[in-house]
């Protein structure tokens, strides 16, 4: 069945030379301005909190606590919320501007529209500063915005981590728990391949090292329910933002934010192909691990990749032979069922593995924190110590998303660095939706009829009509108003009474007044 897959960025922002500025304010102004200097700024949609249960446990439980969706208003400071031409929602998290990706088919949209993301922080920090560079403040009552600087990363450097979060449609006739024992040992070791890499050993950084992953030191228990404090390998929010009886959403927050798009691609792929090969009724139950909570900062804190993991029954196996065993079962599981995606993600996989198993290094123009170790090494090299400001800079400016200042781009540039996409197609990626999933109709609807929208959400679109009343236009099913179905309505319409009329007529979608 299709994959549906889509990514959420917390970018780390940051004012130098203004720290007094709050990154709530600062993130603000990034996507207002954005949304502002492509005419939507002053109608910007409000949020619909209607179908949100960020409390609602997939073991059965829910922690609600309000009945009522609460109306928030759009144009107060920290709750700036978009959705954009290309079907994303583009908003301010706590202190974090965050792109949401459009929902995707496969693991190389995935890739790309997650790439899409970089580009449309860059707009947003151009826009920000043409304001600026105007005396203008896009904010009612505050002063012009200081340049931005965005960073695709995990941690402040002070003990706090933000997220970079994937997600994932399953069967709900699969059982949580043996979904959840089956990617365990899966999440736990494949950051060796999709690690970022980061500059010190603890949620502080209170011990010097490197290490492979960002997050590890940040996950604290096997199953969790939290994103943001006692995370756990495996969270459980059901909020699956479709049909809830069919579909689960799988939301994974052990992960690193990727610059490399080799990384990435082996991030949505690997995992993806995992999941097929549990609803195909893959057995995953030998590959338990003993102590997997612990494991994962053990995994990242050995560069060597030699580190053994004991298995519940008393075996040892490093996390290439365990991720080894993963790719070999899904080969096994699915057969002649994998598409040309999938078949790429799979020698991609083994190719990495072989050359990780020969010498971490040999995959610095591929990964992320071999990457970045490779530069590290050049300048311990020169006598610099690990805890060095200027090694911790190196680890920051890796992870600048400004082709012009990163050392990430800098890599691409000197063909160090391998990319799997031209920046020509990010870019048309930042703009466009794509054509087979619901966020095609939530995109091109942004595009045309931006001021007919009086709020959304992932599952529906509330529309204005020329009369004065609220139509609700469900959009639950992730494979419907795709390109295929509503492309030549969006293309002909003048207004959007007539996007609703085809809508009606053609009995498309289930349509509400309200």
């Amino acid at each position: 069945m299709e994959r549906f897959i889509g990514s959420e960025t917390e970018y780390g922002i940051a004012t130098p030379g203004h720290t007094h500025v709050s990154p709530i304010v600062t993130s603000t102004h990034a996507v207002v301005s954005y949304a502002s200097a492509r005419g939507f700024g002053e109608h910007r949609v409000r949020w619909d909190f209607s179908e949100e249960s960020p409390l609602r446990d997939s073991r059965g439980f829910d922690l609600r606590r309000y009945h009522q969706a609460p109306v928030v208003d759009p144009h107060a400071i920290g709750v700036a919320n978009v959705f954009i031409t290309n079907g994303a929602r583009f908003y301010v998290d706590h202190a974090h501007p965050e792109y949401s990706s459009p929902e995707v088919t496969n693991a190389w949209d995935a890739m790309v529209y997650d790439a899409a993301g970089d580009h449309i922080l860059m707009q947003a920090v151009a826009d920000t500063a043409a304001f600026s560079s105007q005396g203008k403040s896009v904010l009612d009552g505050h002063d012009p915005c200081p340049p931005l600087k965005i960073y695709k990363n995990n941690v402040d450097g002070k003990g706090a981590s933000y997220g970079a979060h994937e997600n994932y449609r399953y069967r709900r006739d699969i059982d949580f728990d043996v979904i959840a024992q089956a990617l365990i040992p899966f999440f736990v070791t494949r950051q060796v391949i999709i690690g970022a890499g980061r500059v010190g050993l603890g949620q502080q950084g209170e011990r010097a090292g490197f290490q492979i992953s960002q997050r590890a030191d940040y996950i604290e228990q096997e199953i969790s329910l939290e994103t943001t404090l006692n995370r756990g390998i495996i969270n459980t929010r059901d909020e699956p933002h479709t049909n809830a009886e069919d579909w689960g959403r799988l939301h994974v927050i052990i992960g690193d934010a990727n610059m490399s798009q080799t990384a990435n691609l082996l991030k949505f792929g690997m995992t993806s192909l995992v999941l097929d090969a549990i609803e195909a009724g893959c057995d995953f139950t030998d590959l338990k691990l003993k102590q997997p909570v612990r494991e994962v900062s053990a995994i990242s804190h050995d560069l060597t990749l030699t580190h053994q993991l004991e298995l519940v029954d008393a075996r040892r196996l490093t996390a290439l032979e365990i991720l080894g065993a993963y790719r070999d079962r899904v080969v096994t599981a699915l057969g002649d069922r994998l598409s040309e995606v999938d078949t790429r993600v799979l020698a991609l996989w083994e190719e990495v593995m072989d050359l990780l198993a020969e010498d971490p290094l040999k995959t610095s123009h591929l990964l992320d924190w071999t990457a970045k170790w490779a530069l590290i090494q050049s300048f311990l090299g020169r006598g610099l110590a690990i805890d060095d400001a200027k090694i911790k800079l190196v680890d920051l400016q890796y992870a600048d998303i400004d082709p012009a200042r990163s050392l990430h781009h800098a890599l691409v540039r000197k063909g160090r660095m391998h990319q799997l996409v031209p920046a020509e197609e990010i870019a048309r990626a930042a703009a466009t939706p794509p054509e087979d999933s619901r966020a095609f109709f939530r995109g091109r609807m942004i595009e045309r009829f931006p001021e007919s929208i009086t709020a959304a959400n992932w599952e529906s679109l509330i529309i204005t009509t020329a009369a004065g009343s609220e139509v609700r236009v469900l959009t639950t099913e992730l494979g419907g108003l795709t390109g295929a179905e509503v492309g030549t309505i969006l293309d002909t319409a003048t207004n959007a009474d007539e996007v609703l009329e085809a809508l009606r007529s053609r009995n498309l979608t289930e349509l509400r007044e309200l």
